[in-house]
């Protein structure tokens, strides 16, 4: 289930976005994500959801790197990465576009 993309059609949604810890590049992508979202939270600006995929080598009966290779090449195309709404910088309500983790429209 795509549970960012799902939530972001909710009303008192603030925040959505779907991070992942595959790289190191994608773990501070995640950190700022949580960070970001803790911010809403604390201004009570509405809900917010950071979904993370992650690995786990030893129920998928792989070894770290399959897993995290895994992760790379099969759930991300599934579930893309990428702000699904983010109402502080829309302009139209936080009804716009999704953008990816670049801030690309997708």
């Amino acid at each position: 289930m795509r549970i960012c993309e799902l939530l972001s059609t909710l009303d008192g949604v603030a925040y959505a976005e779907r991070v992942a810890v595959s790289n190191p590049k994608n773990v501070l992508r995640a950190k700022k994500a949580i960070e970001k979202a803790f911010r809403y939270q604390i201004r009570g600006m509405g809900l917010s959801i950071v979904e993370v995929l992650s690995s786990c080598p030893t129920n998928w009966g792989m070894t770290p790197v399959e897993a995290l290779r895994w992760v790379e090449e099969a759930m991300i195309p599934y579930y893309p990465l990428g702000v699904f709404k983010d109402t502080s910088s829309d302009s139209a309500g936080g009804q716009g576009a999704f953008s990816d983790t670049e801030g690309r429209d997708i």
